[in-house]
């Protein structure tokens, strides 16, 4: 990407992060969107995050993409372009095009540009040859990819991570229905979704007990601060990480520690004690809750595999 273009890129951003806040801090409960989690100290952080003993979606998806990964390129069929949604490093990616016959290209799409370059270059270097084409862009709005890549027999979606827990059911039926769109006529997707468990070990997973959740929760803070000229007090906020099971998801929250004031876009957003900002929801799901979902957005399911413990699923879906 040219120094201009990333330029105007980084402007966009930025303008789009102010607005979210925004429009998520004057809502009667007030919210951030999840994706501004994703700063480049925010990636850090939550890299950090999938290397702790109590976050076990990373290492356990990872293990099922090696142990079945044979079996899951067989289902595929040869010549896939993958598309990745949120590629995070890249670590995943390389694990699955590995097992995969004969993959054509890797095309991350993502809305952060140092996201795209991490994930590109951990591909190309393990894969020399393979034609890498990152896409700047929001996936969890419509998007257009620049045609077929060549020689593929089709675009493989690839959306690991249980990211699609991030969303509510309705943004996870209406991100499925324009991955369909995107990916076009005979897709596929391979999908990580996380599982309903006990309530003690999904807490941990989001609240360990090294405080790196708390410090990735409150960049979020930080970082309307220095993109967005907040004057969030970080020492005025804590983490907060609950289990709901009437909505079967792990909710983060920042909580105010006492009554203040924000300054944000030339307005004031006055917080009480104890008044929290909802961050990110991490829905669980049961098999058939998936399949419902799946089915709404346009998508079968071809196969499933998990961990010999339960704790983990990856789905393949055909369009």
């Amino acid at each position: 990407m040219s120094t201009a273009l990333a330029r105007d890129a980084a402007a966009a951003q930025r303008g789009a992060l102010l607005a979210d806040a925004l429009a998520g801090l004057s809502a009667p409960r007030k919210t951030l969107p999840c994706k501004w989690l994703y700063d480049a100290e925010g990636a850090r952080l939550f890299e950090a995050i999938t290397r702790l003993p109590e976050y076990y979606p990373t290492r356990t998806e990872m293990q099922i993409l090696a142990e079945s990964g044979a079996e899951m390129s067989r289902a595929i069929g040869p010549d896939a372009a993958v598309v990745e949604f949120g590629p995070g490093d890249g670590v995943k990616a390389v694990q699955l095009l590995r097992a995969l016959e004969r993959p054509v290209a890797y095309l991350p799409v993502d809305i952060a540009p140092e996201w795209l370059e991490a994930a590109a270059a951990r591909v190309a270097a393990a894969f020399p040859g393979l034609p890498v084409r990152p896409v700047v862009a929001d996936f969890t709005r419509a998007f257009a990819l620049a045609g077929r890549a060549e020689g593929s027999a089709t675009h493989l979606g690839f959306f690991p991570g249980s990211t699609i827990g991030n969303f509510t059911p309705e943004e996870a039926v209406t991100f499925l229905r324009r991955a369909r769109a995107s990916l076009g006529e005979g897709a596929l997707m391979l999908l990580g979704a996380d599982l309903v468990k006990e309530k003690s070990v999904l807490e941990a997973a989001y609240d360990d007990a090294a405080g790196v959740t708390a410090a990735f929760n409150l960049n979020l803070l930080a970082r309307l601060n220095r993109e967005a000229g907040a004057d969030f007090a970080l020492d005025g906020f804590r983490h907060r990480a609950v289990w709901n099971p009437a909505a079967e998801r792990v909710e983060m929250h920042l909580a105010s520690r006492r009554a203040q004031s924000v300054r944000l876009g030339g307005r004031v957003f006055r917080f009480a004690a104890g008044e929290t900002i909802h961050t990110e929801n991490s829905h669980k799901y049961r098999p058939e809750r998936l399949r419902e979902l799946a089915a709404a957005g346009g998508w079968r399911e071809k196969a499933m595999w998990t961990d010999a413990a339960g704790l983990f699923s990856v789905w393949l879906l055909a369009a």
